[in-house]
């Protein structure tokens, strides 16, 4: 006998952060619905992250939806960086804060948009119809490795930063990390703590300050506005969804990441990855610009933040303009990986998206998402939790509660129109 499909008012795929605010206004709203969720509560933040990894925001910016890190949570360093079992236990909280309808180790295998409207769905655990659909799986899913990784030498050690954590694990030697966005330069901090042979590949990632003229940057350009800038305003408009995420640190109660002084402190640095021939990575000839764009970019923030404090009248410390520590003697193409000793290689280069099992046409010619705030172009599919889906904060714990309760009024709209 065929068991029919189960019927749902609306299906959330994704039971992260994204999935969990949605889910938060939904039930406030009384809107019957329900969460998939492939794995368990914060698997990503509990599995996919290396031991010694903490926040880059503050905590207070984690205020998800009817649950703030010093009210709700009742966490007692709002000014502090949380370690990775503190954010496990800040999302394990906030289930049981309002114990939504969560269906947890459910495999979302195909949804289908109906030729007739709404949505058929097929999981490890049974087929559903859904009137509406939000897809809460962020933008990173496929880790990403070149596929000139192949020529690598067989007995070097390469592995991609998803599944790095801790120093111990790598062989002896010298550790070559490919990529400077903000896992790579920390899983670098994390490696030169530690005293290993660091080598890295420095990309375009820009850097920022982390505390400057009295207070943590992230209060002055929160105060000022700058992260509640929507994509439709921002100067670079939808580019900037391309862009990577500045690089600092949550560690020792936070600091910046200056690529320069760790060169001084004996890092080698190279300019991006090119190519790996006859056991020797190339690189291209770009680190002393790569350098300069990233020091750029601290002083742009710099910038940003004295304009706010100029504009408000704000007393505040002056501090001296920023002056490089450290200038590279000459750009390094070459690395022979046995000459030096290298004996591991960490791949840092992102995450590609992966959503082969949705069928609706709502994907451009490179494979992203269409979308205005979420809303795709098929009615009753939404997304959420994607990067600048709608500000700064989109992605992140500061600001998905706010596009989860844009989104929730859409879906309340289209449920009343049906």
């Amino acid at each position: 006998m065929i068991t029919p499909p189960q019927h749902l008012p609306v299906a959330v795929i994704g039971g992260g952060q994204a999935g969990l605010a949605i889910s938060w206004y939904l039930k406030q709203r009384g809107i019957e619905h329900r969460v998939f969720e492939r794995h368990g509560v914060a698997h990503e933040w509990r599995n996919a992250r290396w031991d010694s990894f903490c926040l880059v925001t503050p905590n207070w910016q984690c205020r998800l939806p009817g649950f703030s890190y010093d009210k709700e949570f009742g966490g007692k360093d709002p000014k502090g960086f949380m370690l990775k079992d503190d954010i496990v236990r800040y999302l394990e909280a906030y289930v049981a804060s309002f114990d939504p309808p969560l269906s947890t180790g459910v495999d979302v295998q195909r949804v289908r948009a109906a030729d007739n409207g709404g949505f058929e769905i097929k999981t490890s655990k049974g087929d559903y119809v859904a009137d509406q659909v939000v897809v809460a799986i962020g933008g990173y899913h496929l880790p990403t490795i070149p596929r000139s990784a192949e020529k690598l030498p067989a007995d070097i050690l390469q592995l991609h930063s998803s599944n790095y954590r801790h120093p111990a694990q790598l062989p002896d030697g010298g550790v070559l990390v490919v990529g400077t966005g903000q896992s790579g330069c920390q899983i670098a901090e994390d490696l030169h703590r530690e005293g290993r042979e660091v080598h890295l590949a420095v990309g375009t990632a820009p850097r920022s300050p982390r505390v400057y003229r009295g207070r943590e940057v992230t209060e002055w350009l929160t105060e000022s506005g700058y992260y509640g800038i929507a994509i439709a305003d921002h100067p670079q408009k939808e580019t900037v969804r391309e862009k990577t995420n500045h690089y600092l640190s949550g560690r020792d109660g936070g600091k910046e990441i200056d690529l320069r002084q760790f060169a001084r402190e004996g890092m080698k640095l190279y300019g991006r990855f090119s190519d790996i021939r006859d056991g020797c990575v190339r690189f291209e000839p770009d680190l002393r610009r790569n350098l300069d764009r990233a020091d750029d970019s601290y002083r742009s923030i710099r910038a940003a933040v004295d304009s706010h404090i100029a504009a408000q009248g704000i007393d505040a410390p002056v501090e001296p303009p920023y002056q490089p520590c450290w200038q590279p003697d000459a750009e390094i193409d070459m690395l022979d990986l046995r000459a030096a000793g290298i004996g591991s290689v960490i791949w840092s280069i992102g995450f590609a998206a992966d959503y082969r099992w949705l069928e609706a046409p709502v994907f451009d010619g490179r494979g992203q998402v269409v979308h205005q705030r979420g809303v795709s172009p098929v009615e009753g599919l939404y997304f959420l939790g994607l990067p600048w889906q709608n500000t700064w904060g989109s992605g992140r714990f500061a600001d998905v509660g706010f596009d989860a309760a844009f989104l929730a009024e859409r879906i309340t709209a289209a449920k009343v129109a049906v």
